[in-house]
This record gives C-alpha cells, sequence and structure tokens, in this order.
C-alpha cells in the first residue's frame, strides 16, 4: 500500500529540515576534516555522516531516554538544570574552543605544520566529530518527534538527509578550503553556533534561523567578492 499524500508531505518537510538543520554538521566537519591528508580527508567527511546518522537513529530508538533528559537534574538557585542543558553547554564550549583554536592556527599560519602533526590522527579527529554529532543531533531528533508521529517516516527522513549531505559534503569541504575567507566566515558560523547553544543551556533560546540568516548574507557578499576579485585579476594587464 502507498503511503498518503499527508505521509509524504510529512517526510518530505522532515527531510528539508533536517538537512538544514545538518548544515552547521556540515561545516564543523568540513573545517575538522581539513586537518588530515587530501587523500584521508573523504573517508572521515564520510565516517563523521555515518556517525550523525546512527546517532540520530539511536537517538530517536531511545525516546523515552530523550524525554528524561529535558528533565531537572540538578538545581542551581531557582533555575533547574536538565541532561539536555549540560550537553548543549558543553558541546557549545566545545564547539567555541575548536573554532577559536582553528582562527589561531589561520592567523599565525601555522596550518601545514600542524597538518603534519595530526596526520595519523583520523581516529581522534572522527572522535571530535561524534562528541559535536551528538549536540547537533538532539535538535535535529526533538524535531522529527514533535513534527512527525510516525517513526518510520522519521528514520527514513534522517537516513534521506544524511545521504545527501554526503552527497554536497565533499563539494561544501572543497569550497571552503579553497577560500581562506570563506573558512573564516565558516569558523565564524561555528563561533555563532556554539555561542547559541550556550545560551540554550542558560535557557536563552536564539532562534536558528537569525544565524542562518546572517551568515547566509556575510556568505553572498563574499561571494559576491571572490567574483569581483576574479574578474580584476582576469583584466589585469599582467594577464
Amino acid at each position: 500500500m502507498l503511503p498518503s499524500a499527508q505521509a509524504w508531505l510529512a517526510f518530505v518537510t522532515l527531510c528539508t529540515l533536517e538537512i538544514v538543520l545538518g548544515i552547521d554538521n556540515i561545516v564543523f566537519i568540513s573545517i575538522v576534516v581539513g586537518r588530515l591528508p587530501q587523500e584521508r580527508q573523504a573517508a572521515a567527511r564520510l565516517t563523521g555522516l555515518a556517525l550523525a546518522m546512527l546517532t540520530r537513529v539511536g537517538l530517536l530508538f531511545s525516546i523515552v531516554w530523550l524525554t528524561r533528559l529535558t528533565q531537572p537534574w540538578l538545581q542551581f538557585g531557582a533555575r533547574p538544570v536538565s541532561g539536555r542543558d549540560l550537553i548543549l553547554l558543553f558541546g557549545g564550549l566545545f564547539l567555541l574552543g575548536k573554532s577559536v583554536v582553528e582562527i589561531h592556527h589561520m592567523l599565525e599560519r601555522q596550518e601545514p605544520a600542524h597538518r603534519e602533526r595530526v596526520s595519523g590522527r583520523f581516529v581522534v579527529l572522527v572522535a571530535q566529530i561524534a562528541v559535536i554529532d551528538i549536540v547537533f543531533s538532539l535538535d535535529s531528533v526533538f524535531t522529527a518527534v514533535g513534527l512527525v508521529n510516525d517513526f518510520g517516516i522519521m528514520v527514513s527522513a534522517i537516513v534521506v538527509s544524511i545521504l545527501v549531505m554526503m552527497w554536497v559534503s565533499g563539494s561544501v569541504s572543497a569550497f571552503i578550503q579553497r577560500h581562506p575567507t570563506i573558512k573564516m566566515l565558516a569558523l565564524a558560523f561555528l563561533i555563532l553556533i556554539g555561542v547559541a547553544l550556550v545560551a540554550q543551556g542558560f535557557h536563552f533560546d536564539i532562534p536558528k534561523g537569525y544565524l542562518y540568516f546572517a551568515m547566509g548574507f556575510a556568505v553572498a557578499i563574499e561571494l559576491v567578492n571572490i567574483r569581483v576579485r576574479a574578474l580584476a585579476k582576469r583584466r589585469s594587464p599582467g594577464n
């Protein structure tokens, strides 16, 4: 029996939301795998996204545990602190620290030497991806549970969205690594996401739509700048 039109609509809507919510995941993975040799980057990207898929599906199977995450675990004065708050807080701090370190390497031009040191740290970098995947997966899974009641649709949408992200991640990663200014914008984007996660941990909600719009606008302006620089270089007398 074919699914109903309502089921298809829910599936497409959830797929779209999962892909949008996965943008920060793709950017983080693209930045991290840039520390690996070229021949290992594709494997790290696909492994990281496969971990993201397994994490999200695993969390869906643990819906009862997820509901407990939102219950208060600790009490600081009049403010309750849940397991979800702690995960978001530490995940945001981890993302902030990682982004600041990457920006430091870019400013100090230490990337080539650092890349030599970490060329054998494939497992360590994949572990970092797995840690941040758990944080990024929370919003994704809560969105799926809140939007759709059909478990099969939720799992299918997550799998399809991850496959789409695997397909585009190589192009996104190559573009970020090819343009240092875009890489800096991507790191700034991760810092904003880290701040938003820390704020969520303290129960201050910053709508991601605002962050996506701000960074999308900045990227659009930088794309125009890249085009202008390319045209100027092509028209210069030496070319």
